[in-house]
């Protein structure tokens, strides 16, 4: 009777593990000579750059002092490091002998050229829904680009999660290929936004928090999630920012970087604006601001806009004038001179504390980070600069300033152990 049984399970692994074989196996498309740049349409060429523009192709795909999309950007995850690939037309490193058939399944199926499965730190997810003019059109944009011979490192994710074959297993939980259907209960606006930020843009990414297997949590679509050491805040009405996201102060964040009653593009939002969407044209800005105002309910929360900035300008002034707390002369002397508004305004350039996004979070590593490292002119508004101190005020001083702002900027509850919170993101660096 025990051989029976354990000739029974042996057959039975046997039969998975070639059910699971045939499952993940994809056949290799025949490579190709590198096409001529001079053979894609130029329009064809500038409408690829405007959408490898909008799905952030550069960013992730070119490491820190590399040649554009010359690959080997690290993506840090909570199973290992991931780096991206060279997808550039070198025929040897990048992509330069895949058809555009090969460069579609990629795109839709999360499928190499060779037949091995991708790893979904590349949204293949979201690319997924993209038209067939707009894949070509990136197909073109890409294999027009200069070609670089480079090889990225290799990835750091432990055995077995290294085994792409065992990325089918994945796909079959939690991907579902297909193409984005209009919505005819919606107006062309929030259509094509829907379009952008779920397809090309792929904003649930980094605004959607993951399961314990990395993929996205789609009941939870848009609700935050922690991303390179910062936090994506909520897009949705859970967003805790005093001051609604209006559909007019999306238009001006996602163009400049900049809103009046939020703060400025920081962290790994800032490329997002200023190297990926400055690309689009201001109707598809226009759409993407319309469809998110209405993820995050704007129209039904407008009357709170002017109570929180009248609140807020309130808060500042009570807080502006002479200080016998510690902790409010230190902020003081570090902060008020540039955060401080008044005649019943606020000026986007000096960003009201009692309205910013980083104050209002559930956590505190926003606010911390650009405390200890600032914002360059590059990053935030343009030509303006917040320096950062983390070479003069230690991390009791960086936590006694957010436990001031916390407390008499908001009506949230204290964040915890702040002194520990900054000695662990001075620790972390300031990244890539």
């Amino acid at each position: 009777m025990f051989k029976r049984i354990v000739l029974g399970l042996f057959v039975v692994a046997v039969v998975g593990l070639g059910g699971f074989a045939v499952l993940a196996w994809r056949s290799a498309i025949a490579p190709v000579a590198p096409p001529a740049a001079a053979s894609f349409p130029a329009e064809l060429v500038a409408r690829g750059e405007v959408l490898a523009g909008a799905g952030y192709c550069a960013t992730c795909h070119t490491a820190k002092g590399g040649q554009p999309y010359a690959g080997g950007y690290a993506m840090h995850t909570g199973f290992g490091t991931i780096y991206s690939t060279n997808i550039t037309p070198d025929p040897e490193t990048g992509i330069g002998t895949w058809s555009e058939a090969a460069f579609r399944r990629a795109m839709r199926e999360g499928v190499a050229r060779d037949g091995s499965h991708l790893f979904p730190a590349f949204p293949y997810d979201h690319f997924s829904k993209l038209t067939d003019a707009d894949v070509s059109a990136l197909y073109a944009y890409v294999m027009t680009r200069q070609p670089v011979r480079a090889t990225p490192p290799d990835n750091t994710l432990p055995f077995p999660l290294g085994l792409r074959p065992l990325q089918a297993g994945w796909k079959l939980l939690f991907f579902h290929p297909g193409r984005l259907e209009e919505r005819k209960d919606r107006g062309p606006d929030w259509n094509r936004g829907a379009y952008l930020a779920e397809g090309i843009s792929h904003c649930g990414a980094c605004h959607t928090p993951r399961n314990l297997l990395g993929a996205e949590r789609h009941g939870a679509a848009y609700a935050g999630a922690a991303i390179d050491n910062w936090l994506a805040p909520p897009l949705t009405r859970a967003n805790p920012s005093p001051v609604p996201w209006s559909e007019a102060e999306l238009i001006t964040y996602l163009r400049n970087g900049v809103s009046s009653y939020h703060g400025v593009a920081a962290g790994p939002m800032s490329p997002v604006v200023h190297d990926g969407l400055a690309r689009l044209p201001d109707a598809d800005i226009k759409a993407l601001a319309r469809y998110f105002a209405e993820v995050g309910g704007a129209e039904a929360r407008a009357g709170d806009q002017q109570p929180a900035i009248d609140r807020a300008l309130a808060a500042s002034a009570r807080n502006g004038g002479p200080q016998h707390d510690a902790s409010a002369r230190l902020y003081t002397a570090a902060c008020a001179s540039c955060h401080y508004n008044g005649a019943g305004r606020v000026n986007p350039l000096r960003p009201d504390l009692a309205l910013n996004s980083a104050v209002n979070l559930s956590e505190p590593s926003n606010l911390i980070r650009v405390m200890l490292y600032g914002v360059t002119a590059r990053e935030g508004a343009p030509d303006v600069a917040m320096p950062g101190f983390a070479p003069g005020l230690s991390d009791a001083d960086i936590a006694r300033i957010a436990a001031y702002l916390r407390a008499k900027h908001t009506a949230h509850p204290p964040w915890p152990e702040l002194e520990k919170a900054v000695a662990a993101i001075r620790a972390q660096g300031r990244g890539q």
